[in-house]
């Protein structure tokens, strides 16, 4: 099956496109910055090489709420924009320190709606020198796949990776039934290059479909904000999600649940998972690679709905940055697990800005080899 298109919707110098012969080379232990604003944050990791893995050495994350509004205007608003912008100065400061030089900056659903996202990239570069940019849904859910290669377990011949961000949700269906089990993950990587690999004599993987949802948790929430009661909130916002996912392959297709593996990588997911841990401080150790069953998601689901509100704003596992969106969230992971055919989700505490930050040292030739993150 072809892959199908998606169903959705200064401190800096100009940045400059290098010839790939002209660029200059990365110099032993030089660090690498990527930078995620979304719908509802603005992350960013710096990190050095270290052997087929890096080390991340500083990184920042603030909920700026970019896209506050945008549901109803079309628009960025003036008070969003400068949140963003005040956040963007202190990773630029923090870029700075460090003397980053290899960078890779984006932004994704948000700017890719607003009207007046290019208004907003030609603030952004006046205020804070950063070349910010915006990328294309397939290349965000083709990040978010590469930064999960560790994570595909042997054994796994039909794999999803869903990364539910704040205003677009990514599925990409991948098969790897041809790859020889020990080289399964390494094949995940080699997706860097982008889903449409041209076929070659050694088996790889293959994108068989992917989707970008234009719902996410901020999206969705916005999209359910008239309705009072909590629990028929979740439950529309549930089955409205499913909706969007009825021609995607894999709920089509009626898949078995042998080989078939689901890897869910959000704010999201992990807050779920360190929910059921009983986590009262965050442990990304303890989080990523996690592997929950249906029935342990349903249960902390069932967990938010009973504390309410009120309850989830004052709960310390759900954090303040969170608990206005959780449910949303919580509603897209509920409907993920009901139409998928699988009990089990792998949890990954790591999306588009790892796979920023692999691509680029991969495409530098400072890793290794192409290994596990």
């Amino acid at each position: 099956m072809a892959p199908r298109r998606p169903r959705s919707a200064g401190a800096f110098p100009k940045k400059k496109v290098e010839h790939p012969a002209t660029k200059p080379r990365a110099e032993p232990g030089e660090l690498y910055a990527a930078l995620d604003l979304g719908t509802n944050s603005c992350r960013m990791l710096i990190a050095r090489p270290t052997g087929n893995q890096f080390q991340v050495v500083d990184s920042f994350s603030k909920a700026v709420q970019l896209g506050q509004g945008l549901e109803a205007s079309g628009r960025l608003s003036r008070s969003s924009m400068a949140r963003t912008v005040q956040a963007l100065q202190i990773c630029r400061r923090k870029i700075e320190s460090h003397g980053v030089k290899r960078m890779r900056l984006v932004a994704t659903e948000a700017c890719r709606r607003a009207a007046n996202a290019k208004q907003f990239l030609r603030y952004v570069r006046k205020e804070t020198g950063l070349p910010l940019e915006i990328i294309p849904a397939e290349e965000e859910a083709r990040l978010a796949v590469i930064s999960c290669a560790s994570l595909v377990s042997p054994k796994t011949e039909q794999l999803l990776v869903v990364d539910i961000g704040g205003g677009s949700t990514e599925l990409v269906w991948i098969d790897i039934s041809d790859v020889a089990p020990p080289e399964r993950a390494r094949a995940i990587l080699k997706l860097s290059g982008g889903f449409n690999q041209p076929l070659g004599e050694v088996p790889a993987a293959r994108v068989l479909d992917w989707i970008s949802v234009p719902l996410g948790v901020a999206t969705l929430k916005d999209q359910f904000s008239d309705v009072e009661d909590d629990a028929a909130r979740f439950a529309l916002m549930s089955w409205f999600f499913e909706e969007k996912l009825a021609d995607f392959s894999p709920y089509a297709s009626g898949s078995p649940q042998e080989g078939f593996q689901v890897i869910g990588t959000s704010g999201t997911v992990t807050t779920v998972a360190a929910c059921h841990l009983g986590l009262r401080r965050y442990d990304r150790n303890r989080v990523d690679g996690l592997t929950m069953t249906s029935a342990q998601i349903d249960a902390v689901i069932r967990s938010f709905l009973v504390l309410g509100p009120e309850g989830r704003r004052t709960d310390p596992r759900i954090g303040r940055d969170r608990h206005t969106l959780i449910m949303s969230g919580a509603a897209i992971l509920q409907a993920l697990m009901r139409v998928w055919p699988t009990d089990r989700m792998s949890i990954a505490d790591r999306g588009l800005r790892e796979g920023l930050l692999y691509a680029q040292m991969a495409a530098d030739g400072v890793l290794e080899e192409m290994g596990q993150i």
